[in-house]
């Protein structure tokens, strides 16, 4: 194998780790930090919504990973020079996009049902709690905010 092609093969397999890295997943809980002091976790529960919260890794897995080899070496199989190069390299991040997605649809997703409480606090701002179950709250409750969690005052 030639140092050429033993570069593109590093390259190849650093591509699909980057591309797995590259993904996100939005927050499902919002809070507005206060800076006033301790009076400013009281407040009344605004609202109380049922949310569904999937506890599926979000992150990269094996999928990306073998499917940006895969498609690396498929690519590498293409052309000469420069164009092998090109089709190593979009052999990498295609394979890393299918197997990503293929893995995703084979995951066991686990979803439950969540309770979404917006509280307006006594200094005027908004703060969102995401908790597993609200107990006897009910909107228009009198409630405190401790570490993320809502209780009733």
């Amino acid at each position: 194998m030639n140092i050429c092609r033993q570069t593109t093969i590093a390259v190849s397999i650093a591509a699909s780790v980057l591309l797995g890295a590259c993904s996100s997943s939005p927050s499902t809980t919002t809070v507005y930090p206060t800076s006033q002091g301790d009076y400013s976790n009281y407040g009344m529960i605004e609202s109380i919504q049922i949310v569904q919260m999937s506890s599926e890794n979000k992150g990269p897995g094996a999928g990306a990973i073998v499917g940006g080899i895969v498609g690396g070496i498929l690519g590498n199989q293409v052309g000469g020079g420069t164009g092998n190069t090109l089709a190593t390299a979009a052999g990498v991040v295609g394979g890393a996009v299918v197997g990503n997605n293929i893995e995703k649809n084979n995951r066991n997703q686990q979803v439950r049902e969540a309770y979404q409480i917006s509280v307006r606090l006594d200094n005027g701002v908004y703060q969102t709690v995401v908790q597993d179950n609200i107990a006897d709250l009910r909107v228009g409750n009198r409630v405190y905010v401790k570490n993320n969690y809502v209780y009733r005052n």
